[in-house]
């Protein structure tokens, strides 16, 4: 089984199980959170196409922590003015792990 969710802004394929990592979503470690845009599903026997979005379907995921995405360096210059800036950053990101798929 397995769900097309959309979070962020972003559509993410998901099972049950899986860990994944997306942008800050709020909430602290060990809490659950409902993600109940779903786009797309497939039971094992079914396909289910929303239009836009399915039906009743939710997908239920549990925050295992908050944490900040790897440094990106970004480096702004001008060619021939002396002008040069360098500087980080890092993106806060939350790790979830899908708990479960409810399609009805």
């Amino acid at each position: 089984m397995f769900a097309v969710i959309e979070a962020n802004g972003k559509q993410i394929r998901v099972q049950e199980g899986d860990v994944l990592r997306l942008d800050r979503v709020t909430g602290g470690a060990d809490q659950e959170v409902v993600f109940d845009r779903v786009l797309f599903a497939h039971d094992g026997n079914d396909f289910l196409a929303g239009s836009p979005l399915v039906q009743n379907a939710t997908v239920t995921a549990r925050i295992l922590r908050q944490a900040k995405g790897r440094k990106v360096m970004v480096f702004h210059y001008k060619p021939k003015k002396r002008i040069r800036k360098r500087y980080g950053h890092r993106q806060p990101v939350t790790e979830l792990r899908i708990e479960k798929i409810a399609l009805s």
